[in-house]
């Protein structure tokens, strides 16, 4: 029964972020998200890869070492502090600048258990695309879920979780 979402597109938050369940060439789901953002690239660029970008639109809290191998480590918490149990660290897997980043997450005890036997497959692949406009089109790629029902319900919570967040990326970019 679960096999009839994987081609679902899902226009959100406004219409100004298009969220899609592909399985069509991979025996995995890939969770596609969109959006275009009336910036610069170099702006956007730096929201995500600078402490200050990350702080002001995604997370409290945010530490960064950008270069291959280094990591995005941030806490939603903000009483907490970077390094204690709810940081979240992103291993950055390469990048070219204002065009790509990889990233991988560690996946700790603050995800579900069902992830933790699959966390090397997981993988964020997003590109940055520079419009003639001046804007800047995002596509972000979540590889590595299963095709199961455990992931298509934990695609419920991260599709919202994800538009909201990427809804606060418009509104810093937009309004600045």
């Amino acid at each position: 029964m679960y096999f009839l979402l994987l081609s679902l597109s899902i226009f959100g938050q406004q219409g100004r972020i298009v969220s899609e369940i592909d399985s069509s060439g991979s025996p995995e789901l890939v969770l596609i998200q969109e959006l275009t953002v009336k910036a610069p690239v170099d702006s956007v660029w730096k929201a995500y890869t600078n402490k200050e970008g990350w702080e002001s639109w995604a997370v409290p809290l945010a530490e960064i070492d950008l270069k291959v191998g280094g990591y995005i480590k941030t806490n939603y918490n903000e009483q907490g502090v970077i390094g204690d149990s709810t940081t979240i660290v992103t291993h950055i897997v390469n990048y070219v600048p204002e065009r790509l980043i990889t990233l991988q997450a560690e996946i700790s005890g603050n995800f579900p258990e069902f992830m933790r036997d699959d966390a090397r497959d997981f993988y964020n692949v997003v590109y940055f695309d520079e419009l003639e406009n001046g804007h800047t089109n995002i596509k972000s790629f979540g590889i590595g879920y299963k095709k199961n029902p455990k992931y298509l319900s934990l695609m419920n919570y991260f599709i919202p979780a994800n538009e909201k967040t990427l809804m606060n990326l418009i509104y810093y970019l937009e309004d600045q």
